[in-house]
């Protein structure tokens, strides 16, 4: 018979079998994530700054973000963060509770397979070994590089570029990072994001945590943020006055005295409470940090499932004021640096300041006439149409001297049989005499044969158009319809610069009502506005070389009227708008249309009367 022991601990007398069957069965601990890193997490010397046991102490605004993990009500966490702040190490945190508290399935999704193979090895493993708890559940024998294997759940470490290991497994949780690096849908597969949340689908009592360092407005997180239930800010009380605020970069000054160099400028920085205007320092910092505090600053729902968290560099305990300021300092003359700033300092996404427009910028450009009445001014109508699977957008606008210019007219129409009798109206001029649209053009890029057939029928105001693929030397070319069996054959076809037409109207609008403005008619409407103002310029890179393009502030944004806004400037172009102030007669009358000369190579800037230029 098996002798049987008793250790001082125990208050019965039973077997070791016994006694580890009862192990097998004791309840995990009722701890939360940020109790269990401060109590298991062991920081290695490789990868941490401050190695050895995890102190919740150094960074205080993740034991927030941490402890949400554990809200039962909670299915997603989104955290947009300024880079360096310890976002990766939360999620590192999360895993090791579910390793050790809940085993499950879990997944851990980064841009890339290659990645995700040095995360494992030189992170995630070296954590697993450093913490008894994690090491006795890990079975390392039988796990791979990116399939850690432990008691009762095993960790799929993927690549968001491969498409077949997001789509192979059933999993519970769900853990997305950098997500603005992922790569955006192909046409073989859906998005990488969308592939993973498919894997939670079974699962009830799932949790998802995504973040990422912003990159646009349209990126991944910053998306995930604005469609949170709840969004949430850290505040932090002021040495001096005690009330909570939070850490803006608006409130770092530094001296602006000439002769100073950046790095004087910056070792300077303090930061100025915006509540009572006392200086505060970094030897402040730590001591606000510690008595701080998530708080609400949006809710969109009373059951809040996806919760927010927004937080920026300044918060940081290993960044100085003067760091900040000297990274703005070094980067402000530089787009591609200032876009990093924004970006990985600022936790924002980047917009191109000098083009940027909202709909109030177009509601301030309405002038005394009402729709459909055109200035006495005018010299010219154009219009511009674009063309979708269920309707037709389109605009008509007045040209004047010097590409001054208003909308006199927007809408939608169901057919091109409606748009072809709006294209026919005769529009009153304050004098009271009569003006027609000379030339439309249209978008022949969705329903291509139907709009060549509309064109050549209405050959005398109507020329199809189409965006280029490529930045162009001048703002638009004359190609021709090469379909052989299209009524349309031989027929110019109008490739334009969208991108050079958005600059001109984004810098025009900012204009002051009058010569060379770009204006709208008294009444206009909000939605017509906020379409015109849905793209904001941004950086585009591509491999090595960064490029600006016009992209949409969000994904789901519509900017038909845009669209048809570019088609309308190309189509007075065409029609030599820029040389109306020497022109004698007053209205442009309906011709022939043909080919206008070529304006010089490269060209792109238009002398206004104040000298200024676009």
């Amino acid at each position: 018979m098996k002798k049987t022991t008793q250790p001082r601990y125990r208050r019965y007398q039973i077997t070791e079998y016994q006694y580890g069957a009862l192990q097998f069965l004791k309840p995990p601990e009722n701890i939360t994530v940020s109790e269990w890193a401060e109590k298991y997490r062991v920081l290695d010397t490789k990868s941490s700054a401050i190695p050895g046991p995890w102190r919740n102490s150094h960074t205080p605004y993740l034991v927030g973000i941490m402890d949400e993990f554990c809200n039962f009500d909670t299915e997603e966490i989104i955290l947009a963060k300024a880079s360096q702040l310890g976002g990766t190490e939360a999620a590192f945190n999360m895993i090791g509770w579910v390793i050790q508290q809940d085993p499950s399935p879990t997944m851990l999704v980064y841009p890339t397979e290659n990645l995700g193979e040095s995360i494992s090895l030189n992170r995630i493993q070296p954590m697993l070994r450093l913490s008894p708890t994690l090491s006795s559940h890990w079975r390392e024998t039988a796990s791979s590089k990116l399939e850690l294997q432990f008691d009762g759940m095993y960790l799929t470490i993927s690549g968001s570029n491969s498409p077949a290991s997001l789509a192979s497994r059933p999993i519970r949780f769900l853990f997305l990072d950098e997500v603005d690096k992922y790569p955006g849908a192909s046409k073989k597969e859906a998005d990488p994001i969308k592939l993973a949340r498919e894997r939670t689908k079974t699962f009830h009592n799932k949790k998802i945590f995504i973040t990422s360092t912003p990159t646009l407005k349209s990126g991944h997180i910053w998306r995930a943020l604005e469609e949170a239930d709840v969004l949430k800010h850290f505040f932090v009380p002021c040495p001096h006055c005690g009330e909570y605020i939070e850490l803006k970069w608006a409130q770092i000054k530094f001296p602006n005295e000439e002769g100073m160099s950046n790095a004087d400028r910056a070792e300077l920085a303090v930061y100025i409470c915006q509540e009572c205007g006392c200086i505060i320092t970094d030897h402040d910092k730590p001591k606000m940090l510690r008595h701080g505090e998530w708080r609400t600053v949006k809710t969109n729902t009373n059951v809040a499932r996806k919760v927010a968290f927004w937080i920026n560099t300044i918060y940081s305990p290993f960044i100085r004021f003067s760091d900040v300021a000297r990274e703005f300092l070094n980067s402000k003359d530089n787009p591609d640096t200032l876009q990093n700033f924004t970006n990985s300092w600022l936790a924002e996404p980047w917009e191109d300041t000098r083009l940027k427009t909202n709909a109030d910028t177009v509601l301030d450009r309405q002038t005394d006439l009402t729709e459909f009445i055109v200035p006495e001014w005018a010299k010219l109508l154009t219009a511009g149409i674009d063309v979708q699977e269920n309707c037709l957008y389109w605009t008509i606008r007045a040209w004047g001297n010097f590409l001054t210019s208003q909308n006199i007219a927007h809408g939608q129409a169901a057919s091109f049989a409606e748009v072809e009798k709006t294209m026919n109206l005769s529009f009153k001029r304050e004098d009271g005499s009569d003006m027609v649209v000379q030339l439309a053009l249209i978008d022949s890029g969705d329903q291509t044969d139907i709009v060549y057939d509309f064109c050549a029928s209405n050959s005398d105001w109507a020329l199809p158009s189409k965006g280029a693929s490529n930045n162009m030397t001048s703002h638009f070319k004359l190609s021709k319809v090469n379909k052989t069996d299209s009524r349309a054959y031989g027929m110019n076809l109008v490739l334009v610069d969208t991108n050079k037409y958005k600059d001109m109207i984004a810098g025009r609008m900012k204009k002051e009502n009058g010569t060379g403005s770009w204006m709208v008619y008294k009444g206009c409407d909000i939605d017509y506005a906020e379409q015109v103002t849905s793209e904001h310029k941004v950086n585009v890179r591509s491999g090595k070389r960064t490029t600006q393009a016009w992209e949409l502030k969000t994904s789901h944004a519509d900017n038909h009227y845009l669209d048809c806004e570019v088609y309308a400037m190309c189509a007075a172009d065409i029609l030599g708008v820029r040389s109306l102030h020497l022109q004698e007669t007053e209205i442009v009358p309906r011709t022939e249309i043909k080919s206008p000369k070529p304006t010089a190579q490269g060209q792109n800037w238009i002398n206004t009367p104040d000298g200024s230029w676009i």
